[in-house]
């Protein structure tokens, strides 16, 4: 059974998303969830590169509120 997480990264600047976002990634599991909610726009791009090269996948992204949620699948790496 996969896992389901999510974190709060709000009020955080680059690089410290996609940093903590690769922290707890170690922690989980191919095929996990992790949907991480932040405020800075820098993670539109930052988080679905740092994906691309460490083999994670984006399934959605959502803007409303001044809040970005981003969910990604936990690949192999």
């Amino acid at each position: 059974m996969f896992s389901t997480d999510q974190l709060d990264l709000r009020r955080m600047l680059c690089p410290l998303p996609v940093i903590r976002t690769q922290d707890h990634i170690k922690g989980m599991s191919p095929g996990d969830t992790l949907t991480i909610v932040c405020t800075d726009p820098g993670v539109l791009t930052d988080i679905p590169t740092w994906c691309r090269i460490n083999g994670h996948e984006v399934t959605s992204t959502e803007e409303a509120d001044y809040e970005i949620k981003i969910t990604i699948q936990v690949g192999a790496e």
